[in-house]
């Protein structure tokens, strides 16, 4: 009898603190819901509809998506978009590794990694500004160009295509090549002791230990910074719309300038929202598409 009077005590007990922690959290939720999930539901609502923010809504069902492939500046924007995934995913992350392995287990390798951390403080518009103002024409890049005597002292990066995507590329890559350098140090001070040291015993050492030891290593690390790193090239807005504002001519245009162009700058909501829900498609099909493909790789590797 008492052994089910405590049973039935511990029930209570555990069905009031399960009530308790649902009020503790459920504000969170709300907000979360409110900023998050219910402007996504209206994304997606407005997508199949035309709507200029001032009428009603009017329902065109797959109308806007239709447009959306008929759309001139379509296959623009896919290439860019293409051109910052590879650019901004691979460059940033080999250049962020080499960073990292130059500088760790050195004397002052703190301060040699440190003018590679400082442009990440930047916002992306303002690495717009600043990068906007060294490559416009006639700007810093060209006098520097022209003082050295070296090819490209006539080029306006800005207004020729592809140099306006190339040169917001390298903008990119100076601002993330640092934190991508502090993600792969933090792998590095994580990798044990015994392999390395088993390891050199056995012969290994420079690109052969890093071949066959350290990069193996860093690999569940490498899928992280590789995964944000895409995620963050296909979302890709801030920087181009600073600097060309996707010009001249929607040259350089991403699939995130296009949403925005359509959407705010145009007052088409209902065209602007299908751009969006295709981009979130496609970041996160890519994204997973991404992830298995790596975990299949651990998977044969173990």
């Amino acid at each position: 009898m008492t052994a089910t009077t405590s049973t039935g005590r511990r029930r209570g007990r555990g069905i009031t603190t399960g009530w308790s922690a649902l009020g503790f959290i459920s504000p969170a939720v709300l907000v979360v819901a409110a900023l998050l999930y219910a402007p996504f539901l209206y994304t997606i609502f407005y997508s199949f509809t035309d709507y200029d923010g001032l009428t009603s809504p009017k329902w065109v069902a797959l109308d806007n998506f239709k447009r959306f492939l008929d759309d001139p500046a379509l296959t623009t924007s896919v290439r860019n978009t293409l051109f910052w995934v590879v650019g901004t995913t691979v460059v940033p992350v080999a250049i962020g590794l080499l960073i990292a392995l130059l500088s760790f287990g050195i004397k002052g390798g703190t301060l040699l990694r440190l003018p590679f951390m400082l442009p990440y403080a930047l916002s992306g518009a303002g690495l717009g500004v600043i990068w906007g103002f060294i490559l416009q024409s006639d700007g810093a890049a060209n006098d520097l160009l022209h003082l050295l005597h070296l090819p490209g002292a006539d080029i306006s990066f800005l207004q020729q295509s592809p140099y306006n995507t190339i040169a917001m590329i390298v903008a990119m890559t100076w601002q993330q090549s640092g934190v991508n350098a502090l993600l792969f140090l933090v792998g590095l001070q994580s990798i044990p002791t015994p392999p390395l040291e088993a390891a050199r015993l056995d012969g290994a050492s420079g690109f052969r230990m890093f071949r066959h030891i350290t990069w193996p290593l860093l690999a569940p690390l490498t899928t992280v910074v590789i995964g944000l790193s895409l995620v963050a090239s296909l979302k890709t807005f801030d920087i181009v719309w600073v600097t060309t504002q996707g010009g001249p001519g929607r040259s350089s245009e991403t699939l995130a300038v296009t949403m925005y162009r359509d959407a705010f700058v145009s007052s088409d909501y209902g065209y602007g929202s299908a751009v969006a829900l295709v981009l979130t498609l496609v970041t996160g099909a890519v994204t997973v598409a991404y992830l298995r493909f790596q975990i299949r790789g651990q998977e044969k590797l173990r």
